[in-house]
């Protein structure tokens, strides 16, 4: 059974969220909190296997909450996926630095929700497809790689 911990301020947000996880016989949702302190506290309470990380909450931001999550050994095993309607490239590199395992949109699909759960928990990484797209194009635009 895959653990979920859900980080987000809307309650509606974070209903739905278990309301479509709980969905899955592989899933279950052990833990929520509304900011990112309590996040962290409910982290470390419940070792869930994935976390999904809202970006802007009172009391400290996702970001933030990640990289303490990611830098506390004792947490090693928890894997986050940021998941934000802010769909910027600081957004995406700012998770991606903090050592977050997934940057999702909330656009996205709850069947693509529950798979990009299993992903994460399985230890792949996994990016928004929209956000796949713009970091493909990015590294192909930009220098070619020298030979060495």
């Amino acid at each position: 059974m895959i653990r979920v911990v859900l980080v987000d301020d809307q309650p509606l947000v974070r209903e739905g969220l278990r309301a479509l996880l709980d969905r899955a016989e592989d899933i279950t949702v052990v833990g929520e909190a509304a900011d990112a302190a309590s996040g962290v506290a409910v982290v470390r309470r419940e070792r869930p296997d994935v976390v999904l990380m809202d970006i802007r909450m009172p009391g400290g931001d996702g970001i933030a909450a990640t990289r303490r999550i990611v830098a506390d050994p004792e947490l090693r095993d928890v894997h986050v996926v940021v998941l934000t309607t802010f769909d910027t490239d600081e957004h995406l590199l700012d998770a991606v630095r903090a050592g977050a395992a997934g940057f999702l949109l909330k656009d996205t699909s709850p069947d693509d929700l529950r798979e990009a759960v299993r992903v994460v928990a399985g230890g792949d990484a996994l990016l928004s497809p929209a956000v796949t797209r713009r970091v493909m194009r990015a590294a192909a635009a930009g220098p070619a790689p020298r030979s060495g």
